[in-house]
């Protein structure tokens, strides 16, 4: 596992988030240096809705997944809430995610308390020991707590919470703003990773601020999802082939990337 921790040392490392095995391979074939899952992409492929609303045992299927389309390549889990508010149960689960092969995982405080998800942290790396990537994400921003302008002070103070309890890497989905990053990358000893966000700056400003980890979180599988809608929608008004065959990827490519 120590492949993928060493990926956060210097240098951003750009994860583009799989939904499913399908996905992942597709990924894997454009470059990327690791594959991370998107908890709403794999909701959704399944057919459920995001928000730790998926079995654990879907969630470890579809890592499995993940793992085999990935061939080698590291993979890092979105683990939600942990699916329970018992950390001895958000532990188990764990385990079996890496198990089937994640080497890192990111779980959520919610917004809430962040006891709660230190203790989670702290039984989590108890029972699978030193060698997981755990990243704490930190909720204030997506949940609006406290007012704006208290939102980088209440993350590094999570953040030395969960880092405390074993945490390896922050994440702060919705900051974008250049002062907040600055301050964060410097109030934080572990790696910060940000989420692709309208008004975040660009990559190689964010590598220059220090930031060590950019996901695409939901985004990819929202566009995929938005751009089959609109194919499908016309479909069926009309019954057209033609633009069905605009920008995919030929069959032959297709199933040559999943062999």
């Amino acid at each position: 596992m120590t492949a993928f921790r060493d990926l956060h040392r210097s240098g951003l490392l750009i994860l583009p988030n799989a939904w499913d095995g399908g996905s992942a391979a597709l990924m894997r074939s454009l470059g990327a240096k690791a594959i991370a899952t998107t908890s709403a992409g794999v909701a959704w492929a399944l057919g459920w809705p995001d928000g730790d609303a998926l079995p654990v045992e879907r969630v470890v299927q579809a890592t499995r997944d993940v793992v085999r389309a990935a061939q080698g390549l590291p993979v890092s889990v979105d683990f939600e809430g942990g699916y329970s508010d018992d950390p001895a149960e958000v532990a188990a689960s764990a385990r079996t995610v890496v198990e089937a092969g994640a080497q890192g995982i990111n779980i959520e405080d919610g917004g809430g308390a962040p006891e709660g998800l230190a203790a989670k942290i702290a039984a989590i790396r108890a029972a699978v020991g030193p060698e997981l990537f755990i990243n704490a994400r930190c909720d204030v921003w997506l949940r609006g707590v406290g007012e704006a302008g208290t939102r980088v002070a209440e993350a590094a103070r999570r953040g030395a919470i969960y880092r405390a309890a074993g945490a390896d890497g922050l994440f702060a989905p919705g900051l974008t703003d250049e002062a907040g990053i600055a301050a964060l990358v410097a109030a934080t000893d572990m790696p910060l990773n940000l989420l692709a966000y309208p008004g975040l700056p660009e990559a190689k400003r964010l590598e220059a601020m220090g930031v060590r980890r950019l996901s695409a979180g939901s985004g990819l599988a929202s566009a995929a999802y938005g751009r089959a809608a609109a194919l499908a929608r016309d479909f069926l008004v009309d019954g057209a082939s033609e633009p069905m065959m605009a920008g995919g990827l030929p069959w032959s490519e297709m199933n040559a990337l999943m062999a």
